[in-house]
């Protein structure tokens, strides 16, 4: 499920290891794994992490273990039912000691995170993502390493006129329905709307969201979650 057989093809079984549903078991592999030195990814679906939690806790952020948590179907899966929708992990994984995290707003954004988490070597990290297909943007040849707790102004309101404005901070994959809605809100109501794509939840672009927050009559975030997630981790930075 989580298309792996793609680089078990590529690379061997050597470097691929399938536990089966043992979520708990992949985790302190993992855990073992990067204690020997090596650049672990723990490939597991959102909602069965949370099988996990505590294994994610003890074996490897209390260790400050730099696991990869490659977290797939995360937010609203669609046909898949219920039991698989990812909606508790940022509320999880956002009071793990050291834990860094991250969600892509399209597939080129995937794959700069996932390059940028094997560099990052001072803890845990994870990067959560959805199902199904991408938003067709091109993937990048050589990927680009992202600073963490540095997001981006996608589309910016310049601030000269005197009507409300209103900030859409969006993290992970509603970051394409977010432009849609700042075109609507400006062409059918005048509002002067503009577009941030956090990145990172933990650590926050503190600088960044600080400054929109001010700068902006409204903010509105935008995620696949529960309480206690991006919207909390805002809220409490405000």
């Amino acid at each position: 499920g989580t298309g792996l057989h793609h680089f078990e093809k590529r690379f061997g079984l050597d470097r691929m290891f399938d536990v089966g549903i043992c979520e708990q078991h992949a985790v302190t592999m993992a855990a073992g794994v990067a204690a020997e030195g090596l650049v672990p990814y723990a490939a597991i679906y959102s909602s069965f992490m949370q099988r996990a939690i505590d294994q994610m806790v003890h074996d490897v952020a209390l260790q400050k273990l730099p696991v990869r948590f490659v977290l797939d179907r995360a937010g609203f899966v669609g046909a898949d039912g219920p039991t698989h929708h990812g909606q508790f992990d940022l509320a999880m994984l956002g009071c793990v000691p050291d834990m860094k995290i991250c969600a892509p707003g399209d597939e080129a954004e995937l794959s700069n995170m996932i390059y940028t988490m094997s560099k990052l070597d001072d803890g845990p990290s994870a990067v959560r993502f959805p199902r199904g297909s991408g938003e067709g943007v091109p993937i990048p040849v050589v990927p680009e390493f992202l600073e963490p707790g540095k997001g981006r102004v996608v589309k910016e309101y310049d601030g000269k006129e005197e009507e409300p404005s209103i900030v859409l901070l969006s993290l992970g994959a509603r970051l394409s329905e977010c432009k849609k809605a700042a075109q609507a809100l400006s062409e059918k109501y005048g509002h002067h709307v503009t577009v941030a794509d956090a990145r990172w939840m933990k650590p926050l672009d503190e600088s960044m969201i600080c400054a929109l927050a001010k700068g902006h009559d409204v903010m509105v975030t935008v995620e696949e979650g529960s309480i206690g997630g991006f919207g909390s981790h805002v809220l409490e930075l405000l």
